[in-house]
């Protein structure tokens, strides 16, 4: 009987004992024993940061299939289900392919240590080199230098969206170090989009950049993004472009909708192709609007939104957009990871938000317990409670403030676990 996808996946999880151990020797043996597909990919744009990197992958995307192209995408983590990492010429992997690129990475590695990420990436990268396209779109799962998909050793254009402070534990402590680490995707020769940084971070990729001879595309030298009278406006050396807002919320999707329109036009696409990227993107719990399911009838009338960001840059982000949302009393249920800066994520929520009640993150070692999210919010200002999960925690919100907005935030392994409760 074939192995479905979850049975070879939890296989997989018993490969290394740590969740994060970041070094590519793992990824090149097992590619060199595939006979390096990694080598076999239609061209490939390479994206990291700590925030923005899958809103500007999903608007690069939404422009290029505007244009027509088949396009492959790897992203991570996943919310509902791991085939979403996964999307081939277009479409989410499917089950039987799904299991047959796995167990072909499972058997080709045999018993060497190997990490999660890693073996599942190189499945991917499988999958892609075995299915015809016209681009490659790679999301780097954590840094950049020792990321397991910095394997491609020409590609079309990398792109660095914004570098902030998170998973310091691996990446360094300071904006410099975690630059670095962003700027190991930089290739000889090849165009580098760069979004707003701040100007540690900026003075590390542009020195990376110049010592391999690579071009910098970057926000506020090459390229300017701004709104004027509810539109977006663009501007670099080929002229100005006179677009629709981004259709995803928030203040901070024009800067990520800047870098997706540079790469494009880099690749060389239309005004078009630019256009399908503010207005046609799609990317799921970046402050998503649920309207169906089980939550949202349980909710109602109140509205509920759904977002993953998880640390204080994505606080910040996530503030900016709820001051250009309606007036409307926003409610917050917060789940996080004991990883995360909890104070630096909240504490630019305290001024836009009612309350929070903070619940635990089903099925996750590393949640904070509830009581804890609960304290730290207290500590920067917020009016905070505790519930058993979700479902509770909406109740208790409508029967106080039935006409509320509800904002369920704080981990994308939480919003991936509303997505699953909400029927996705």
């Amino acid at each position: 009987m074939t192995q479905s996808s979850d049975v070879i996946l939890d296989r997989m999880m018993a490969l290394h004992p740590k969740i994060i151990d970041l070094t590519m020797d793992r990824v090149w043996r097992l590619l060199a024993t595939l006979d390096n597909p990694q080598d076999r990919l239609p061209p490939v744009i390479h994206i990291a940061g700590t925030n923005g990197k899958g809103s500007t992958q999903a608007m690069i995307r939404a422009g290029l299939e505007a244009g027509g192209a088949a396009v492959h995408a790897y992203t991570s983590p996943h919310l509902a289900r791991f085939h979403e990492r996964i999307r081939l010429a277009g479409t989410l992997i499917s089950e039987e392919a799904l299991t047959d690129v796995l167990d072909r990475c499972y058997v080709a590695n045999g018993t060497d240590t190997i990490t999660y990420f890693e073996i599942t990436t190189v499945a991917g990268l499988l999958a892609f080199a075995q299915t015809p396209a016209d681009y490659t779109l790679l999301e780097v799962g954590l840094g950049g230098r020792l990321d397991a998909t910095n394997v491609i050793a020409k590609p079309a254009v990398t792109i660095i969206t914004p570098v902030d402070l998170d998973h310091q534990q691996y990446l360094g402590d300071t904006l410099g170090a975690i630059a670095g680490e962003k700027a190991g995707i930089i290739k000889r020769g090849v165009p580098c989009v760069v979004g707003p940084q701040h100007d540690e971070s900026m003075d590390v990729i542009e020195r990376h950049a110049a010592r391999l001879g690579a071009p910098l595309l970057a926000y506020g030298q090459h390229w300017h993004v701004s709104t004027e009278r509810g539109r977006l406006i663009y501007q670099d050396e080929r002229g100005l472009l006179d677009l629709p807002l981004p259709n995803l919320p928030g203040p901070h999707q024009v800067m990520n909708a800047g870098a997706a329109i540079a790469a494009l036009r880099e690749l060389g696409k239309d005004d078009d192709a630019c256009e399908a990227a503010v207005t046609q993107a799609y990317w799921p719990a970046r402050m998503e609007k649920l309207t169906a399911g089980p939550l949202v009838d349980l909710a109602a009338p109140a509205e509920l939104w759904l977002d993953g960001g998880h640390n204080p840059a994505a606080g910040r982000a996530l503030a900016e957009t709820l001051r250009a949302q309606p007036k409307r009393p926003t409610h917050l249920i917060c789940g996080m990871l004991n990883t995360k800066d909890i104070g630096g994520y909240l504490a630019p929520l305290a001024t836009v938000t009612e309350t929070l009640t903070a619940v635990s993150i089903p099925g996750e070692a590393n949640t904070i317990p509830a009581e804890k999210t609960a304290d730290h919010a207290r500590q920067v200002g917020m009016t905070a409670d505790v519930a058993p999960h979700v479902q509770a925690a909406i109740s208790a919100i409508t029967a106080k403030d039935p006409h509320a907005r509800i904002l369920i935030c704080g981990s994308l392994y939480l919003a991936g676990h509303v997505m699953r409760e909400n029927g996705a």
